[in-house]
């Protein structure tokens, strides 16, 4: 019933530029149960009845932010290993149980948490909570195993970064931007760390973070709740809670100069990234400053994609990101510089639409339709049963506070042209800059 209702506002909305209606905006609400069981895991529950489809969503405040020099793509590392299996379902069996029972699982990694989910029928949830609960504390260890997965998490990074143009620029904008804080490595790890990791480091990152006190489960779908909270007492009740070290929360200096990294690839044409430090999650900021990323480059009519693709052609696509963190953010901005076109006139252009942001006020009808779009496309995300149970552990494993994914709604509504200007001129300042340029080899 949610997501028809949700389907038919937004057919009647669209994205025009008028504001969204106030009822809209308010109607957007999860029926959600959430608790936390003794040993301090924190559970989500939402009741959708509409498909009998569940999606248990299992994810740690664990991510390579929490990793040192000299050990950096353990977390990752793990996303993988999770999937070995333990004596109860060892890794040959594991997908293979999943499928037969009609069922799907993946997982993924980022700076600031590691994400499992299972998605499968109604009637399965128990399987689910089962498998889930297992692995938290009975994951097998075998060395042959991991040394098998190490080369298959090298080859990933090869394959993702090195010989990827776009993985080699995330990679060097991180490095650039952030030169204290621990986002300043990659998720998938530094290759010498991937080398030298040994069987203490893994386990001792397992017994460390893998623990109730550092998860949060959501169960989203067609449950019946004291059912749910019987089964999720029943499986994780007796699972014992671990000493989880606080994170040192390095503050990044502020940037005092433009800095510049050119890397030459295997290319037909250059591609360039500029990026700034941006604010983190909980910073007042953010929601002008996503807003003003769907301005700058979000869809055909944004100011990037005019200037650069359609009227001087200079590129074949652009883009502008808020990349939200928990301890410190950035805002990017990406071109595509068409074959044969000149670099440097594509740089002047992208810095010249980012100066115009910062020197003149947006037009209130840009304003209005990027709004629009950022909350289309929450709405969107909350179409599914998967996608209901992914959002909500995104935000309460960052936040602590699920609610925030519907009052962050209200915040977008709220950004006014004066809040773009100020932010722009806050963050996008030209000695703040950090720009990586990938270049055809030998030009």
């Amino acid at each position: 019933m949610r997501s028809i209702f949700f389907a038919l506002m937004l057919a009647s909305v669209g994205l025009q530029a008028s504001p969204l209606p106030k009822e809209f905006v308010n109607s957007i609400k999860l029926d959600v149960v959430k608790y936390k069981l003794d040993n301090g895991m924190v559970v989500l529950l939402n009741k959708d009845n509409s498909v009998p489809m569940v999606s248990v969503h299992q994810w740690y405040r664990v991510g390579s932010k929490n990793e040192v020099v000299g050990k950096t793509g353990l977390a990752h590392f793990f996303e993988h290993l999770m999937f070995k299996g333990t004596k109860k379902y060892p890794a040959h069996d594991l997908e293979f149980i999943i499928q037969s029972n009609g069922g799907s699982n993946n997982a993924f990694t980022s700076r600031d948490y590691t994400g499992y989910y299972i998605s499968l029928p109604s009637d399965k949830l128990e399987l689910a909570l089962d498998i889930e609960s297992d692995r938290m504390v009975n994951l097998q260890f075998d060395m042959k195993a991991i040394n098998s997965e190490r080369e298959v998490v090298k080859e990933e990074r090869r394959m993702r970064v090195e010989n990827s143009i776009s993985g080699s620029i995330w990679e060097a904008m991180f490095k650039s931007i952030f030169k204290v804080n621990q986002y300043r490595w990659p998720v998938i790890g530094y290759m010498r760390d991937l080398n030298a990791a040994t069987m203490k480091d893994f386990k001792d990152f397992y017994k460390t973070y893998y623990s109730p006190n550092n998860s949060v489960l959501v169960v989203s779908g067609d449950i019946n709740i004291s059912n749910a909270k019987s089964m999720i007492e029943k499986y994780y009740g007796k699972l014992q809670p671990q000493k989880i070290p606080a994170i040192e929360k390095l503050s990044e200096p502020e940037q005092k100069g433009h800095r510049t990294t050119t890397l030459r690839k295997n290319a037909q044409s250059s591609t360039f990234m500029v990026g700034y430090q941006g604010p983190n999650v909980e910073d007042a900021d953010l929601a002008a400053m996503e807003v003003l990323s769907y301005i700058l480059g979000n869809g055909d009519s944004s100011r990037l994609h005019q200037r650069l693709v359609y009227r001087t052609q200079l590129a074949n696509s652009t883009w502008a990101f808020t990349y939200s963190l928990a301890v410190r953010g950035a805002f990017l901005v990406n071109v595509a510089v068409k074959p044969g076109a000149d670099l440097n006139k594509a740089i002047s252009a992208a810095y010249g639409e980012i100066y115009k942001v910062r020197a003149e006020k947006v037009k209130e009808e840009e304003l209005t339709k990027a709004r629009n779009m950022l909350v289309s496309e929450l709405v969107d995300r909350l179409k599914t049963t998967n996608g209901v149970a992914q959002s909500l552990a995104a935000v309460e494993t960052i936040t602590g506070d699920y609610t925030r994914l519907f009052s962050d709604i209200e915040k977008y509504s709220n950004v006014t042209v004066d809040d773009i200007q100020r932010v722009a001129k806050k963050y996008l300042k030209p000695d703040q800059r950090s720009i990586v340029m990938v270049v055809p080899k030998g030009s």
